[in-house]
C-alpha cells in the first residue's frame, strides 16, 4: 500500500506538472525542432506561366540546396481574392456565395509528386469575407490524404480585405479556432498567418502557429534583414519564416551573387527561429529558368 500511494503521488506531481505547463497563456513552440523548410510560393497568378510539377519541385528542391539539411517546402495557394470572398482552384460542392470552385484541380499532379519526394506543403487561402474555417475544412476535406501536406495558411493581408485592404487583425480565438479547424483533419496540422505588420498577428496565441513576414519595397539586403529580425524578435521562440525575391527589390538584390542563398543565409545569420525560406513565384522564371521537358509558355 506504501508504495502504491507513493507512486500515486508521483502520478499527481507529474500531472500537475503537466498541466502547469500547458494551461494559461499559450506556449510557444520552441524553433529547431523540425529540419529548415526551404523552397517557394506558388500562385496561378504570380508567374508569366506555369512550368508544371515537375519544375516547382526542381526549385524547391534546388533552394532547399541551399542550406545543409534543409527540406523541400512551398507555400501552395490554393484559394485567391475574387470579389468580396475567394476562388478555390478545385470544384467545390456546397453554393456559399463567398466561396467559389474552378471547373479542373489544379494541385492533385504536383501534390503527387510531392508526396513522392518527402516535400513539405503548407496550402494557402486568400479569404476575404469568406468563412475562414468553413474554407479550412474544404481545402483539407479534399487535400488532408497527401502526406506532403502539412498545414493550412491565412494570408491576413487579404482577411476582411474589403474595408481594410491590408487586412483586419487576427484575434487569439481567431487563430486557434482556425487551428483547431485544421486539427480536426490531422492533429499534428499546422497554421501560418502571414502579413508584414507584427500588429496584425494574434497578440499571445503561439501554439501550432507559424508566422510568415512577406515585406518587401525595402532599399538594401540590411534593411531587409533588420525589419525580418524584428518579426523574428517578436514571436520568438515561436518559428517565423519569410518570403522574399520581390520584383520592387530587384534593384538590390539583382546584384546579388546568388540572391536566393545569400538572402536567406543573411537572414538564419539574424533569426534563430526561422523555420521557412520562400522564394516568390513573381521572379522565380528569372531565378530559376526552366529546363528540356518542364513546360513551355
Amino acid at each position: 500500500m506504501k508504495l502504491k500511494s507513493i507512486a500515486r503521488g508521483l502520478s499527481l506531481v507529474l500531472i500537475a506538472v503537466v498541466a502547469g505547463c500547458t494551461t494559461g497563456k499559450d506556449a510557444a513552440v520552441e524553433s529547431g525542432t523540425r529540419p529548415l523548410g526551404a523552397g517557394f510560393r506558388y500562385s496561378a497568378y504570380g508567374p508569366d506561366w506555369d512550368p508544371g510539377p515537375a519544375y516547382w519541385l526542381r526549385v524547391g528542391q534546388e533552394m532547399a540546396a541551399r542550406y545543409p539539411g534543409a527540406v523541400g517546402e512551398t507555400v501552395w495557394i490554393v484559394g485567391r481574392l475574387k470579389g468580396d470572398g475567394t476562388l478555390l482552384n478545385f470544384p467545390v460542392d456546397g453554393d456559399h456565395p463567398l466561396i467559389l470552385g474552378s471547373e479542373t484541380d489544379e494541385n492533385e499532379a504536383a501534390l503527387d509528386l510531392f508526396d513522392r519526394h518527402g516535400f513539405r506543403v503548407w496550402l494557402q487561402v486568400e479569404p476575404g469575407h469568406a468563412p475562414v474555417e468553413e474554407l479550412i475544412n474544404i481545402v483539407l476535406d479534399r487535400y488532408s490524404r497527401h502526406p506532403s501536406v502539412v498545414g493550412i495558411g491565412v494570408d491576413v493581408e487579404w482577411f476582411e480585405s474589403t474595408e481594410q485592404p491590408e487586412g483586419r487583425a487576427v484575434t487569439d480565438a481567431e487563430a486557434r479556432a482556425w487551428l483547431a479547424e485544421a486539427r480536426e483533419h490531422d492533429p499534428d496540422y499546422r497554421l501560418f498567418l502571414k502579413h508584414w505588420e507584427i500588429g496584425k498577428m494574434p497578440p499571445t496565441a503561439r501554439e501550432g502557429l507559424l508566422f510568415i513576414d512577406d515585406s518587401q519595397i525595402l532599399p538594401s539586403l540590411e534593411a531587409m534583414v533588420d525589419e525580418f529580425a524584428e518579426w523574428g524578435r517578436a514571436f520568438a521562440p515561436a518559428p517565423v519564416a519569410f518570403q522574399y525575391g520581390y520584383p520592387s527589390d530587384r534593384p538590390w538584390w539583382s546584384g546579388l551573387d546568388d540572391p536566393p542563398g545569400d538572402i536567406g543565409r543573411a537572414i538564419l545569420d539574424r533569426v534563430p527561429n526561422t523555420e521557412g525560406l520562400y522564394w516568390v513565384d513573381f521572379t522565380v522564371l528569372d531565378l530559376f529558368p526552366p529546363q528540356a521537358g518542364e513546360g513551355s509558355p
